[in-house]
C-alpha cells in the first residue's frame, strides 16, 4: 500500500475544481485512495465533498494513501497533479 506526503502549492488551496481533478483521475483507476490531513481527518479520494472537508489551504501537508492493483501508477498521477498546482498559475 503506497503512501506519499504532498504539500498543497497552489494559492487557492484544495478548492472544488482541484478536488474534482483528484476525483477524475482517481476514478480512472480501480485502486482506492484515502487522503489524510494533519488534523487526523480522512477523505475518500473519489469523493469531491469528502476531499473538500479536509479544508487544505496553501502549505497544507496531505498524505495520499493508495491501495489496489494499480496503486503505484495512481499515486504517481496524483502527486504530479498536486506538484503541478492543479494546473493553476499561482
Amino acid at each position: 500500500m503506497p503512501k506519499k506526503a504532498v504539500v498543497i502549492k497552489n494559492k487557492l488551496g484544495l478548492h472544488a475544481r482541484a478536488a474534482s481533478q483528484i476525483v477524475i483521475i482517481s476514478n480512472k483507476y480501480s485502486s482506492d485512495v484515502m487522503i489524510h490531513n494533519n488534523d487526523n481527518m480522512s477523505a475518500n479520494g473519489k469523493s469531491v465533498l469528502g476531499i473538500l472537508t479536509l479544508t487544505a489551504s496553501l502549505g497544507t501537508e496531505l498524505t495520499l494513501d493508495v491501495e489496489g492493483p494499480d496503486a503505484e501508477e495512481l499515486l504517481e498521477k496524483l502527486v504530479e497533479l498536486v506538484n503541478n498546482k492543479f494546473g493553476e498559475k499561482n
